[in-house]
């Protein structure tokens, strides 16, 4: 059961009532006559082995108001790509599978790299990146929405929550967000936000004063939620990041981009689970180090954007104050696992803090020493100025691989 709290600078959407899913399910599927409705799913192959994804195939079999399934799918070879084929030919919707380790898709990414236009790492911000252009060639779809497949606790209604707000012609939403409980297990999960989002955002206002961009994030109740939904006429503008600040970065577009007052954000679940990262405190490439560092230079960025001036001095007075403001949470977070009986490890929290104070300085290194990376991929607008049919090739290569014989 939700609040109903308001902030000033993001419309929230609450889970009020446990309103039954088929009646929002009835509405949707009324919306979806004039508003076709597309799901966009970033899948490593190794997640169909999973019992997470199992479980979101089956819910989606229900779900009569999405015209067409676009799967993106990274680190598949041969017969790991006919393998998806025959897995997700159990969905009764429209649904293409993006091969991104095919020969087709790659000659099409080698394309662009003569262009100087292609993402520069693989991972799911280039995978979210290619189903995005590849819904733009469909040419039919007016919504779309996203999220990983990864998460344990999914169910139908989730979706039909999150893309009520955009779907609904009577809402003037363009851009949903969803938000969530990350409790599961008997336990508080979402660190990054909770000890890494949530105190860098106050410590970056005591050090460089009040900010707007400051404030838009921290209106968002879970900024790092990997569920979005949007009005497709959004894509063709929207620049993706290609590392772990891909939330971040989607949130300071749609921000570029839109009115606040078309962006909302939405109660999707009660509870939320999904696969956890390892620290990776000995490697710095690799789980929660590596996207703590993405995250705060996504964050640097934009604000240099807007003007803020950024010093070695700036960011180790803003790793003491970080600190001060992390450490002081985790007291609070123990007193609400408590009183909620959950499970709570001080010495874990504690890490985790040591290490985002630790890289929130590195990432501001690799900034001002870098100033001049363009972490976006290009808009697909900027694609079709420079190679007019690339979304038709692309649409071209899908229909091949999947009519391949397998």
């Amino acid at each position: 059961m939700g609040d109903f709290h308001q902030n000033a600078s993001i419309a929230t959407l609450h889970d009020l009532t446990d309103m039954p899913v088929e009646r929002l399910e009835m509405q949707l599927a009324e919306f979806a006559a004039s508003r076709p409705i597309a799901l966009l799913l970033p899948s490593l192959y190794s997640e169909l082995k999973s019992a997470a994804l199992e479980g979101i195939v089956e819910q989606l079999k229900s779900v009569n108001y999405i015209s067409d399934i676009v799967i993106g799918l990274d680190r598949a070879n041969a017969e790991e790509f006919a393998h998806a084929k025959e897995y997700f030919s159990r969905l009764p919707q429209r649904h293409h599978i993006l091969w991104n380790d095919g020969p087709r898709l790659k000659a099409l990414h080698a394309e662009l790299e003569r262009h100087d236009l292609a993402p520069r790492e693989p991972g799911k911000g280039r995978n979210v990146w290619y189903c995005t252009g590849y819904i733009l060639s469909l040419r039919r779809i007016d919504v779309v929405a996203l999220h990983d497949c990864d998460i344990l606790t999914y169910d139908r209604r989730m979706l039909a929550r999150l893309i009520y707000p955009v779907a609904n012609p009577h809402f003037s939403y363009i851009f949903s967000k969803g938000y969530y409980a990350r409790v599961a297990g008997g336990s508080m999960n979402g660190r990054v936000t909770r000890l890494l989002i949530t105190p860098l955002l106050w410590s970056l206002r005591r050090v460089i004063g009040p900010h707007e961009f400051i404030d838009y994030l921290e209106g968002f109740r879970y900024p790092l939620a990997g569920e979005f939904a949007m009005r497709a006429s959004v894509l063709p503008d929207l620049r993706i990041p290609s590392d772990w600040g891909l939330e971040i970065g989607v949130l300071s577009e749609v921000r570029r981009n839109l009115n606040p007052r078309v962006i909302c954000q939405v109660d999707i679940a009660d509870n939320y689970d999904h696969k956890h990262q390892p620290l990776s405190e000995d490697n710095p490439e690799a789980g929660l180090s590596r996207m703590s560092k993405d995250i705060a230079k996504a964050i640097y960025r934009k604000l240099a954007a807007d003007g803020t001036t950024f010093s070695s001095e700036t960011f180790r007075t803003l790793k003491a104050t970080y600190y001060r403001a992390a450490l002081d949470l985790i007291e609070t977070y123990y007193h609400d696992a408590a009183l909620n009986g959950l499970e709570f490890d001080r010495h874990a929290e504690e890490q985790a803090v040591e290490l985002f104070a630790k890289n929130i300085v590195e990432a501001g290194h690799v900034f001002l020493e870098n100033p001049m990376e363009i972490p976006f991929i290009p808009s697909w607008n900027r694609i079709h100025n420079a190679v007019p049919d690339f979304v038709e090739k692309l649409n071209k290569a899908v229909a091949a691989d999947a009519a391949d014989k397998t």
